[in-house]
């Protein structure tokens, strides 16, 4: 198993996502690797926690890489957290991100799950990805 290659990856999604015009357009830059300290206002995205689990081969150390995203909102409804959601997805699903480490083999969606904050008034959708890379 090689771990190697999870810094470049996440660096890729973080930058593949903050470059997404249509993100853009729904969550401005909000658009974070470390949410900052404090309550946030309005609609944003946080890259999560990930699991990672060996894929290596006789050709050579490889992983699986499950990812989460996450978009936080604290407009009414969930109209607002599906649409940046979407965007998220969109831009991710099957991109082809340049890693400065090791090679992305391909990138899907696995599975999502949305819920309402209830103590703060806030709406948020946790999207799960996966992730093969090599390297």
């Amino acid at each position: 198993m090689s771990y190697a290659v999870a810094g470049a990856l996440q660096a890729a999604v973080y930058q593949q996502l903050r470059a997404d015009a249509v993100l853009a357009a729904l969550v401005g830059p909000a658009v974070y690797d470390a949410a900052p300290p404090g309550p946030l206002a309005g609609t944003y995205v946080s890259l999560g926690p990930e699991d990672v689990a060996d894929a290596s081969d006789k050709t050579g150390a490889g992983a699986v890489h499950d990812f989460v995203i996450s978009v936080i909102t604290d407009a009414a409804g969930f109209a607002t957290a599906k649409a940046a959601a979407a965007a998220v997805s969109d831009a991710l699903v099957g991109a082809d991100l340049a890693l400065s480490r090791g090679r992305l083999v391909g990138l899907w969606f696995l599975r999502a799950k949305a819920r309402r904050v209830e103590k703060a008034d806030m709406r948020r959708i946790d999207l799960v990805f996966r992730a093969r890379v090599e390297g």
